[in-house]
């Protein structure tokens, strides 16, 4: 299971221009959350954790620079010990998504964030997939999921999807020139056809049945305080009701 060919196709032209945008998401996404341990599955290379306002940072590859060497199905955490986890492409070019998924659910504490991207084949990109004669090469030989479909996988896992966006709505060429004429796609595709982008993010959060968050003891005190003032005041009303 390797991600490093998709650094290469990042420093193409198209690769480039899907890289900033998705950077640029993730930017705005990540400021949003908190914690204390952030880790990114796949391309270390890319420091798609650099907004987070999270301290401890860790970049999980099979290679260098990642900071921790590991497979994405056997993390080397503690359950429930990661507040926030980022999958960049990871899914679409795993041989088991869904035991990725699995050991990421594991790994992150109730209420933790899993924020994915991917490629959408329902989309201009997978039909290019789909006709392309070339799908030997990166992204075109990965299993673009769907997103209904890592909606139904993380549903399953009781991850909620709280966020979703979609982008590059126009052709998947590589000249510049060509991405400069299309580029009106992009707030048209966004209006009309809102899920055709031709790469997502989500933002799962993890639920957990029957988890009672712990109050402080000054707010419980008010809560008692406020309740009992509320007996008072119905006791009032019922007297001067029945004085009269």
């Amino acid at each position: 299971m390797a991600y490093s060919p998709l650094n290469d196709w990042f420093r193409t032209s198209l690769g480039s221009a899907v890289l900033a945008r998705e950077q640029q998401v993730l930017d705005e996404v990540l400021a949003d959350i908190f914690g204390f341990h952030a880790v990114q599955v796949g391309l270390p290379a890319i420091p798609m954790l650099r907004a987070s306002r999270i301290t401890h940072r860790i970049s999980v590859g099979l290679q260098a620079p990642g900071q921790v060497l590991a497979l994405a199905h056997e993390l080397p955490f503690a359950s429930q010990s990661i507040d926030l986890v980022v999958l960049p492409h990871v899914l679409e070019f795993a041989e088991s998504p869904h035991a990725i998924l699995r050991e990421v659910d594991r790994v992150l504490m109730p209420e933790g964030r899993l924020v994915i991207t991917g490629f959408n084949p329902w989309s201009l990109w997978g039909l290019r997939q789909a006709l392309d004669w070339t799908r030997e090469a990166h992204p075109w030989d990965g299993n673009f999921i769907s997103l209904a479909r890592a909606k139904d996988w993380l549903s399953l896992l009781g991850l909620e999807v709280s966020a979703g966006r979609l982008w590059h709505y126009g052709l998947p060429v590589q000249s510049p020139a060509w991405q400069q004429r299309l580029a009106f796609l992009e707030p048209a595709g966004d209006r009309w056809w809102g899920v055709a982008g031709g790469v997502y993010m989500l933002e799962a959060i993890k639920r957990v049945n029957g988890m009672r968050l712990i109050q402080t003891r000054w707010r419980v005190q008010a809560q008692r305080r406020q309740s009992s003032l509320a007996q008072v005041a119905r006791a009032a009303r019922s007297g001067s009701q029945s004085t009269r």
